[in-house]
């Protein structure tokens, strides 16, 4: 029987390890799917928890606050993403719990109304209140005003 050369046998050998590695190796697509669903998930969770208030904080969402509770509800937001439960479902589910004030836009309805008119209302009263005393300072004589030390010294030079 002739014996095949050396080179021959360790090239044949290499592809047969090769093959047989590419044939136990899990698909190309397979090992990046977890990390794409994980950074998809992380995606929503950071999403649904800018629309949710820290009750704590009170001026930033959960994704933005890092005090205990908000970690916590963002935890919370994680895990019930993961379940398989909507935004709209995970929404309600937090504002029946706590209340229409854990939404960072609260929608506008009979108990939120005062949320809503209050900038308007402090801004027309503080519009309202500038020009009362505007007005009240316009009717009084020059007299009625403290005068310029400075003026007066000037004057008394001349």
């Amino acid at each position: 029987m002739r014996r095949l050369p050396v080179r021959l046998t360790a090239v044949v050998t290499l592809f047969a390890v090769v093959g047989v590695a590419a044939l136990a190796a899990p698909p190309s697509g397979t090992a990046s799917a977890p990390a794409a669903s994980a950074e998809a998930l992380e995606a929503r969770t950071q999403q649904l928890a800018a629309q949710l208030r820290c009750l704590v904080c009170q001026n930033q969402t959960i994704a933005d606050s890092h005090a205990p509770l908000a970690l916590d509800l963002k935890q919370q937001v994680r895990l019930q993403l993961e379940q398989g439960r909507s935004e709209a479902e995970i929404l309600q589910y937090m504002t029946e719990r706590y209340g229409d004030f854990v939404l960072y836009n609260p929608p506008l309805k009979g108990s939120t109304a005062l949320l809503w008119a209050a900038p308007a209302l402090l801004m027309a009263l503080a519009l309202g209140g500038l020009a009362l005393a505007l007005r009240r300072r316009a009717r009084q004589p020059d007299t009625a005003f403290e005068p310029d030390p400075e003026a007066d010294d000037a004057s008394a030079a001349d």
